[in-house]
């Protein structure tokens, strides 16, 4: 009975679902703008489209959690398709505007570095198999949020702002190396605590 109503199709579930659904559309229409870019002929609707479908995917991510507090909707379902739908969101964005330009001006404000995914997704990579090692060989696994890594998901999200948005006050190659910068720091913490669990639940065993 509790397995069933676990793995209910709740409200915030829902809203969780066509997050996910928004992904691609997000995908396909930001790589729609960056050929509109290329052929030198800017469609700008497509670029609105593509930041309001964003942008709503990343607001309902904070509705689906209200909901799910406020109307004691949580479910294990929920617990996993959740930061599915974050980190899916995310990487997709910053994917899709490294492999597409979405500047007419000047494309060092259109594009990110390729060596941002491949930071992103090597940490990302890194935390998701040592979690699977550590639950192997510990038997559970603890994987706390640090400080630094919000301030990582936050800047990500003002790089991926900077492109989408056009803004040049600040070059873009700033934001995305502060955010590089907090990713790789974070990613080094994460590693750090998984060695430190590791080791306390050797020594536990030794006892």
């Amino acid at each position: 009975m509790g397995y069933g109503k676990s793995l209910a199709m709740t409200t915030p579930n829902k809203i969780t679902l066509v997050r996910i659904l928004m992904i691609p559309a997000f995908v396909l229409m930001a790589l729609y703008y960056g050929e509109s870019i290329k052929r030198g002929q800017p469609l700008e609707w497509q670029r609105f489209t593509a930041i309001a479908i964003f942008l709503v995917a990343a607001v309902s991510d904070g509705l689906d959690g209200y909901i799910a507090r406020r109307y004691n909707q949580k479910s294990a379902l929920g617990v996993v398709l959740d930061p599915i739908a974050d980190k899916g969101l995310l990487l997709s964005g910053i994917i899709t505007l490294s492999i597409s330009n979405w500047s007419d001006v000047d494309p060092q404000f259109g594009r990110f570095p390729t060596w941002f995914p491949v930071l992103v997704i090597s940490r990302d990579a890194v935390i998701l198999i040592g979690s699977a090692l550590l639950h192997l060989l510990n038997g559970k696994v603890r994987v706390r949020p640090t400080w630094t890594g919000k301030v990582a998901t936050f800047l990500q999200m003002t790089a991926i702002a900077w492109v989408m948005l056009q803004l040049m006050f600040i070059p873009l190659i700033w934001v995305v190396a502060a955010a590089g910068f907090f990713t790789l720091v974070s990613g080094i913490i994460y590693v750090m605590e998984g060695f430190r669990q590791l080791g306390a639940h050797g020594q536990s065993n030794l006892s």
